[in-house]
């Protein structure tokens, strides 16, 4: 299935900002179930149902998004006309509805996904034990489920195959490119809900950073030295940038896992996608297609393309 971007929408911020914010977005009835957490705090994570003898996907969103966010619905709706099931896990504080501990979510939150993962595996099993299990992440979500492949190796073959689309794999790289020119409008956007968030956690937690710095903070790089890496046990960005950079595990991965990233993504440059992978890990990288983007078709243009490059590798890998 080869992306072929429309002549209409030229370049990569193009193809990244009108499918998230002019592209319709297919209706999908959600289910949701809240989830209290080890650490006494929640989740919320929105399902679709479809039949038990089906597969079911799991998908992690982005930085700041949300089962909402474009590249959710678009997939969600998919799966309901296949008759597939699937759930939108939200990271800590992205359901619409602050969460209670001192902490938020990041790039390397491999043990967030470990837990929701194995939870929602063993719930499908007791539905249907023989229906295939599939897990996709788009993002800072993708680098967190690469992040946890590599990092459980075998300890992860109970899910039968895996997508990454638009993973910061390189995360100082990406954060290098977004910490300048044009592309400091995707800064921009993040920081405007990222600062409130902030702002409410500290009348949550007084001093748990520094209000000033914080609300001062200029890009990425700078938010998270105050606040990402400190409170997720990283020293500074550097190390967390590093740490949690999806591109030093893409060796151990074991289950069959497409990485797609567009060669324009605005978010990482093409020189910092990895050339090598272990042999189960296809590596796809279209010249077109901007971040989380690759819409398709005549005006208005629609989603359809990377919904159904999902399914397609996913069944074909599992």
């Amino acid at each position: 299935m080869k992306y072929l971007a429309p002549s209409w929408l030229p370049g990569g911020h193009l193809q990244t900002i009108y499918p998230a914010t002019c592209a319709a977005k297919p209706v999908v009835a959600y289910r949701r179930e809240r989830w209290p957490t080890p650490d006494g705090d929640f989740i919320d994570i929105d399902f679709v149902d479809g039949r038990p003898e089906q597969p079911f996907v799991v998908l992690f969103h982005g930085l700041e998004g949300s089962s909402d966010s474009h590249y959710a619905r678009s997939l969600m709706a998919h799966l309901q006309s296949l008759g597939w099931s699937g759930a939108v896990p939200h990271f800590r504080g992205c359901s619409g509805e602050p969460n209670h501990a001192p902490r938020f979510y990041h790039s390397g939150d491999a043990g967030e996904v470990d837990w929701i993962i194995r939870r929602l595996h063993a719930l499908r099993r007791r539905k249907h034990a023989d229906a295939k299990f599939y897990a996709a992440g788009v993002s800072l979500g993708g680098n967190a489920l690469l992040r946890w492949l590599g990092e459980s190796q075998h300890q992860a073959d109970f899910v039968d195959a895996a997508c990454a689309i638009s993973a910061p794999l390189d995360l100082a790289g990406g954060g290098a490119a977004l910490s300048k020119g044009v592309n400091m409008i995707y800064t921009r956007v993040f920081l405007q809900t990222l600062k409130p968030k902030c702002l409410h956690k500290l009348s949550q937690f007084p001093g748990l950073f520094d209000r000033d710095r914080m609300l001062g903070a200029r890009n990425l790089y700078e938010f998270d030295n105050i606040v990402t890496a400190p409170l997720h046990g990283y020293r500074d960005t550097d190390d967390y940038w590093n740490r949690a950079s999806a591109r030093h595990i893409l060796d151990d991965i074991t289950v069959p896992t497409l990485v797609l990233n567009a060669r324009n993504d605005p978010f990482l440059p093409a020189r910092h996608l990895p050339a090598s992978a272990a042999p189960c890990v296809t590596l796809e990288y279209p010249e077109q297609g901007g971040h989380v983007g690759f819409a398709v078709g005549g005006p208005p243009g629609r989603l359809h393309w990377l919904p159904q490059r999902i399914t397609a590798f996913l069944q074909a890998s599992g």
